[in-house]
């Protein structure tokens, strides 16, 4: 379905997550031409755009968690009229772990144009100075506060190979880590990367029972938590060719079956691919 012709269109504004001097010319941009603001923070938003040099001259409104399903409507209105409304949170990109998926899903519903302006991410900067695989990597967001709820998160994601990025509070930190410690093993590798581009950031290495010891003397500000997948059980050669040709035999092509079973097993996919082939030879 095509977009409207004279519809307004919503913008996600991505602010610095630390140092201001990463702000986006584009954010400067979008707030100087903004029919209206919709800000995590007012407050903050009118100080960074004074840090930046920029007149908001758009009404600026509040949009938070607290009051984000009741101001769809007030933003809808807005594209309706076909106004350029401009989402910011506090730091960072809107959406990911922020306000702003409410007013995406109803704009894009309402066919309405969504657009970004992007710039600084916490996942991103994490994930990149980690030093841990970065080629497939998944976003986890906050864990659950409970303790009961989170390690049942956790449990259910101790097969997860790909690199996994979580958020979480500082006084959370040290029972976060142990908890993960206990579902992945206390020697997965993982950095917990703190008050990422400000003046004190630091970012420690280690196991993650080490970190959970490191961290029970006490962390503060912004934090984020890279931690490697796990590493593939290798199983035997003989089950892995079971498996490739029992896929086969239901219709998948040989290529696509050994490609699928070398990655769930952790076998090579050209000795799986020459052992099925000699299986198949076998057979007939």
């Amino acid at each position: 379905m095509s977009e409207p012709d004279a519809g307004g269109v919503l913008v996600l504004a991505a602010t610095p997550i630390g140092d201001l001097a990463d702000a986006s010319p584009a954010l400067s941009r979008e707030l100087g031409r903004a029919d209206l603001v919709a800000a995590e923070d007012t407050r903050r938003l009118k100080a960074l755009a004074a840090r930046l040099g920029v007149r908001v001259s758009a009404p600026v409104v509040s949009y938070f968690d607290g009051n984000e399903s009741d101001r769809v409507g007030l933003l809808l209105s807005a594209l309706e009229e076909g106004k350029r409304v401009v989402v910011v949170t506090d730091a960072g990109m809107p959406v990911v772990s922020d306000p702003g998926f409410r007013i995406v899903a109803a704009a894009a519903a309402s066919g309405y144009r969504v657009t970004a302006a992007p710039g600084p991410s916490a996942v991103l900067t994490a994930l990149a100075v980690s030093g841990l695989p970065s080629d497939r990597f998944c976003f986890e967001g906050f864990p659950p506060r409970k303790g009961g709820e989170r390690r049942r998160r956790l449990a259910s994601l101790a097969e997860e190979q790909r690199t996994m990025v979580f958020f979480e509070a500082p006084h959370r930190l040290a029972a976060f880590l142990a908890d993960a410690a206990d579902a992945f093993g206390a020697d997965r590798p993982a950095v917990v990367a703190r008050e990422l581009t400000k003046t004190y950031e630091e970012v420690v290495r280690g196991g993650l029972a080490e970190l959970a010891a490191w961290a029970s003397e006490g962390a503060r500000g912004e934090i984020s938590v890279v931690i490697a997948g796990a590493v593939p059980a290798v199983g035997s050669i003989a089950d892995a060719v079971e498996a490739v040709l029992r896929r086969v035999d239901e219709g998948e092509r040989l290529k696509a079956a050994v490609a699928g079973v070398a990655e769930a097993s952790g076998l090579g996919k050209s000795e799986l691919y020459d052992a099925a082939v000699a299986a198949r030879k076998g057979r007939s």
